[in-house]
């Protein structure tokens, strides 16, 4: 028996639908973009935060997402809890979303990416979280061996219907896989080298931005929130450092960064060089890098019309001092040279 003519239109409109939301995500496009992607994130919040300090453990959760104009998006993904010191501080723990274990989705493409969400929901939280965000995009200004990121507009909705929902900015960092393939590298994140194993003048780079935006939470032969990367044409050279996770900089100063002790200051916004050695020539070669995007980024933070007046001028005052800083030989061999680290 023929089904009935407007049934017939219906199952075709239904068909062609299906057809067009589940077109593939571009995602060398995805991160290219710079406009805000408002989402939805639907999970069971009693279940991820009574497990959060299982680190790998993973919940089904729903993401819906305007992508542009044209194209909404609404996926079925894994959420994969992860991270350190933000699982036992946060309302939610950090996580992983993982899109490819839906074959056939708009998002499969994506695989899996780390999401950053604010630590509270507070205002103040929502601003840090726009401060680390601008800080990815500072170092993307810098240097094409860096990650790149995607702001969302999230609201996180319990699946659960117990809990209001929370909306608060969010992005997605980019995968170390698909860095390295726009930097016709492979991924070498499983690899480990010593300090002086990675490429001197890419590292020469990482040091002085992770000094300049007063990072110290990082590691190289830890692979602590360091990657590595390999060139695919010169297996002769070495591997190249890609730093990530801000959220303890003195530039972002949230409530919960603290130095380490070890270093012998009292606050994250004190900052203090972490780099080997280089010669005048080497740090000159970087240095002119950071100061011809100086106008870049701080139009970059200016611009930036999440902001508010008082998270602007204070990211500025602070890379003020940098700038002033770098204008100095005197300055430049004091903080790069006489007191670099020497193991």
């Amino acid at each position: 028996m023929k089904a009935p003519a407007t049934l017939s239109l219906l199952l075709a409109f239904f068909s062609l639908n299906n057809t067009f939301a589940q077109k593939p995500v571009d995602k060398k496009a995805f991160f290219k973009d710079t406009a805000v992607v408002n989402a939805t994130l639907s999970m069971n919040f009693k279940k991820i935060q009574a497990e959060k300090d299982k680190v790998g453990a993973k919940f089904p959760a729903m993401f819906s997402a305007k992508v542009n104009d044209t194209l909404n998006i609404s996926d079925p993904v894994s959420l994969e809890v992860r991270g350190h010191f933000r699982r036992g501080y946060c309302y939610l723990p950090p996580l992983k979303m993982i899109f490819k274990t839906h074959p056939g989705t708009a998002f499969y493409s994506l695989k899996s990416l780390k999401l950053v969400s604010s630590c509270t929901n507070t205002e103040r939280d929502d601003q840090n979280l726009l401060k680390e965000y601008m800080c990815y995009k500072i170092y993307n200004l810098l240097t094409d061996k860096s990650f790149r990121v995607r702001l969302l507009n999230m609201q996180y909705v319990d699946s659960n219907g117990k809990r209001k929902p929370i909306t608060r900015h969010a992005f997605l960092i980019e995968d170390i896989k698909q860095v390295a393939k726009r930097n016709d590298c492979e991924d070498w994140s499983d690899k480990k080298v010593g300090n002086l194993g990675v490429d001197r003048r890419q590292m020469t780079m990482v040091y002085i931005f992770e000094y300049m935006i007063s990072n110290t939470d990082w590691s190289v032969p830890a692979n602590h929130n360091i990657r590595l990367i390999h060139s695919t044409t010169d297996s002769t050279s070495k591997p190249f450092a890609v730093p990530y996770d801000f959220d303890f900089s003195g530039l972002v100063n949230t409530n919960y960064s603290a130095p380490d002790e070890r270093l012998g200051i009292e606050s994250v916004r004190v900052r203090v060089y972490r780099g080997f050695p280089r010669t005048m020539a080497e740090l000159n070669d970087a240095l002119d890098v950071f100061k011809k995007q100086k106008d870049n980024m701080y139009a970059s933070i200016n611009h930036f019309s999440l902001f508010t007046p008082a998270t602007k001028k204070e990211m500025i005052n602070y890379l003020d001092e940098f700038y002033q800083t770098i204008n100095s030989p005197t300055r430049i061999r004091e903080i790069f040279i006489d007191n670099a680290r020497t193991k």
